[in-house]
């Protein structure tokens, strides 16, 4: 059996803890796209752990962590990371890297930050981790990936030919020093070969015996629905698939294995970096939640937009993504707010819409309806059970599943494990 979680708005939504209440129950946990441009934190017994590479399940020594082929890794970040974890007594022996991720090496980021300073004004807010040129080289087919480490040739042989061409848009387009060979080779080729070569496999043979043992896999997507490359907020976006179509295709399970996908959605909403947000605001508060939810992103430490709910976005990524769940996180930010609202259509050009508009000029200019709400005034953090939760708690998160359409599983109500109550609606991810 396996389970997919995927974020359902723009990122930031509380994936990681989720995935890892999850995972109690799991065997596998697999990361199937994006890179260390993904920061999923998670609070146990009041320690914080931010992982950016490696699966959120890894905190459990009965699971098995996977990083899938559909990811791109630095792999200085990776061992920095598995280091991290060493450090604190996480053990990350178990660990399985698919030898088709690609990797991203020096110039990726140089050129990330090239591209989004030629941009101007039109930037795209990227993380400048080098995660879409990394991306951009695996579609050109001049990417290099996890196995190449293994063989000194082949990665050599590779690197030459990727550098003809990156040196000449340093040197001739961006005014940049060119890069050396046999320095990326030595910095690389020493060290990483060595590091990781006991992690770097089959990952594909391993996750299908798994199934066919009757293991469970929980497949833990990066980033959000409205940053995948083809159904998010384009430019805006991520430069993966990060809709639960992109666990087969970045980990090599066919989608027939995919019995449970569970979306993740915050009580309120936000995004980092630009493009179109309907539901934004920008007074006190959103000052508000900002500080309440400490909306800064886990690597990048940039505040981020917040706004409404919208219940609009919520119902296509159930769509797009097959949900057959839905989580939602950090009720508690919204407690000391006596109003509430939650945008449940937009007006466009006097016309009232329910579903999302599939332009993007639409998107920009839509306007939002809401529905008001009252709000309940009060600390959530040290509530157990469902019946105990204010009366306007309770409704709140009723109207979102009424609006969206998708049974509620679970809402969490602070960053701790234990911080999180069961919904009444039976879950099809945990037993």
């Amino acid at each position: 059996m396996a389970t997919v979680v995927v974020g359902t708005q723009w990122g930031d939504e509380g994936k990681g803890k989720f995935v890892d209440i999850l995972a109690q129950h799991m065997d596998y946990v697999v990361r199937y796209q994006g890179g260390h441009n993904a920061g999923h934190t998670v609070v146990v017994d009041r320690q914080r752990f931010a992982l950016q590479l490696l699966p959120s399940g890894i905190l459990y020594p009965h699971i098995t962590p996977v990083i899938g082929n559909g990811m791109v890794i630095d792999p200085l970040v990776l061992m920095e990371e598995i280091e991290m974890l060493g450090s604190k007594g996480i053990s990350c022996q178990k660990l399985k890297i698919s030898g088709n991720a690609h990797l991203i090496l020096p110039y990726h980021p140089e050129l990330d930050a090239a591209i989004e300073r030629n941009l101007g004004k039109n930037r795209l807010g990227t993380t400048k981790r080098g995660i879409g040129p990394a991306y951009a080289d695996k579609a050109l087919r001049v990417g290099l990936r996890m196995q190449d480490l293994l063989d000194e040739d082949i990665f050599r042989e590779k690197l030459d030919l990727a550098l003809q061409h990156k040196n000449l848009l340093f040197t001739q387009i961006y005014k940049r020093a060119p890069y050396s060979l046999s320095e990326i080779c030595d910095r690389y080729l020493k060290r990483c070969k060595t590091y990781l070569a006991p992690y770097i496999g089959d990952t594909v043979t391993l996750l299908h015996e798994a199934l066919e043992s009757g293991k469970r896999l929980l497949f833990e997507g990066a980033q959000a629905t409205f940053l995948d490359l083809d159904h998010g907020t384009y430019p805006f976006v991520t430069s993966s698939n990060c809709t639960a179509g992109g666990a087969s295709t970045g980990s090599g399970v066919g989608p027939r294995a995919m019995q449970s996908i569970v979306g993740i959605a915050k009580a309120y909403i936000t995004r980092v970096g630009s493009g179109p947000f309907p539901t934004e605001l920008s007074d006190a508060i959103a000052d508000h939640l900002v500080e309440k939810g400490h909306e800064y992103g886990t690597n990048t430490k940039r505040r981020r937009r917040c706004g409404w709910f919208d219940t609009v976005m919520l119902r296509y990524a159930a769509r797009v993504n097959s949900l057959t769940e839905l989580v939602i996180t950090k009720l508690d930010v919204l407690g000391d707010l006596a109003e509430l609202k939650v945008c449940v259509a937009y007006q466009i050009d006097g016309r009232k819409m329910r579903q999302l508009p599939y332009h993007q000029s639409a998107m920009h200019r839509a306007v939002p309806l809401y529905h008001t709400l009252p709000g309940w005034q009060r600390s959530l953090g040290d509530i157990k059970e469902r019946r105990d939760l204010p009366s306007q708690a309770v409704d709140y998160v009723e109207f979102l599943e009424e609006e969206v359409g998708i049974p509620i599983s679970w809402v969490g109500i602070g960053p701790e494990r234990e911080q999180t109550i069961k919904w009444n609606t039976p879950t099809h991810a945990i037993p």
